[in-house]
């Protein structure tokens, strides 16, 4: 039986966010088309990387169904011109598919079945809204299993707001314009760009396009407009469109490999996968998954919250991280926490948000050679929370 190998994080590209909608970036363009476009540019980015080396292909979406569905691991690996020895799969573990997908195919190449892999995650928003086609079980509501609000993402926000009635809505709507501020920087300071693919984009009225950035942000955000903005989950409330994550359509990918396998091929790794944990809580208040699942991966790793040196918390809604920051005692603003600003700002393609989560933080890596812990976190539909615990190979105490 093989020991346990030290999993890598090689290198992680996105196509730009779009806007979901008949007036979004990618309205005619099909969700497996963005994801085909994330595995070439991975390919490109990495020559020494020989394409009959990669074991898996794990690629994560929330609706499965149309271009979207049909295994789409494999599909996509397919019309990405992969050879045809390349297995897939699809993952769907809602919001965190893609972290899902990162998770699993490292425990494979840990345990030995893998050398590398592809892991990724798209959402099309705009073509397959989250919830199309679905038939929750009447049970859910009839036996009380889960509050009515469960199953409505804004209202569990809500619920989140009652639990923490510290976190009010002017908090919330600070740590928003926080956000779309740091994008902004970020972008002035391209640490954004090098990490985006462009993407061909059509539309039948207009003809061709290019999508060379995030289309979501709204820089110049400030704290008067979103404090003009419709509750729409609650009269009188807390959570507007300004406080949260949009909807939107993209995709991710991320070559996580073992480190020797790395090593053979002339790959540079930008951080190790050290641990990783789930969790569940009450779907009602979804928001406070990423607690326990730190709690979890931390304990695993055997390190504290003390020990991390960056934070990349998925900004389903400004409460929840608000939620996640008050519990471990961190500052609203505190630096480590988004340093290029997050999904309020970025937007949110629900399954492919967690490697932005970690491409993001790779990139943060690089720039920070003091820090040697960070994690990805996020909360996830139905009452979960990931998070992944990562070492910066870039760690001036390694040397």
């Amino acid at each position: 039986m093989p020991s346990s190998r030290d999993v890598v994080f090689v290198d992680g590209v996105r196509t730009p966010f779009g806007k979901s909608g008949p007036k979004g970036l990618y309205a005619e363009t099909r969700a497996d088309d963005l994801i085909v476009r994330v595995i070439r540019e991975l390919m490109r980015r990495n020559p020494h990387l020989p394409p009959e080396r990669i074991d898996e292909v794990a690629i994560a979406a929330t609706t499965q169904i149309g271009d979207q569905g049909l295994t789409i691991g494999r599909s996509a690996a397919v019309l990405a011109g992969l050879p045809k020895s390349v297995p897939g799969y699809a993952i769907d573990r809602m919001c965190a598919g893609a972290m899902t997908a990162v998770t699993s195919v490292a425990g494979g190449i840990a345990f030995g079945a893998y050398d590398i892999a592809i892991a990724g995650g798209v959402e099309h928003m705009g073509r397959h809204p989250m919830g199309e086609g679905v038939d929750p079980n009447p049970r859910f509501l009839s036996e009380k299993l889960v509050d009515g609000s469960a199953l409505i993402m804004g209202m569990t926000a809500e619920n989140l707001h009652d639990r923490y009635p510290a976190i009010s809505k002017a908090r919330a709507d600070a740590y928003a314009v926080a956000s779309q501020e740091k994008v902004a920087k970020a972008y002035a300071d391209n640490r954004i760009q090098p990490d985006l693919v462009p993407m061909a984009t059509r539309k039948a009225a207009e003809g061709w396009g290019l999508a060379t950035e995030d289309e979501p942000p709204r820089p110049g955000t400030t704290i008067e407009g979103l404090a003009s903005l419709k509750t729409p989950f609650r009269p009188h409330g807390h959570v507007t469109a300004g406080n949260s994550a949009g909807l939107n359509d993209g995709a991710t990918g991320s070559i996580i490999a073992a480190a020797d396998a790395a090593a053979e091929l002339g790959l540079t790794p930008k951080m190790r996968l050290v641990s990783y944990g789930f969790a569940g809580v009450d779907p009602e208040v979804m928001g406070v998954g990423p607690i326990p699942s730190t709690e979890r991966a931390l304990r695993l790793a055997g390190l504290s919250i003390g020990d991390i040196g960056l934070f990349e918390i998925n900004e389903a809604f400004a409460v929840q991280v608000l939620a996640f920051l008050e519990h471990f005692g961190i500052a609203d603003d505190d630096p480590r926490v988004n340093p290029y600003g997050g999904a309020i700002a970025f937007g949110h393609p629900l399954a492919s948000s967690g490697v932005r989560l970690m491409t993001q933080l790779a990139r943060e890596f690089g720039e920070r050679p003091d820090v040697r812990y960070g994690i990805t976190t996020m909360c996830v539909g139905m009452g979960m929370g990931g998070t992944v615990v990562w070492e910066n190979l870039a760690w001036e105490g390694a040397k």
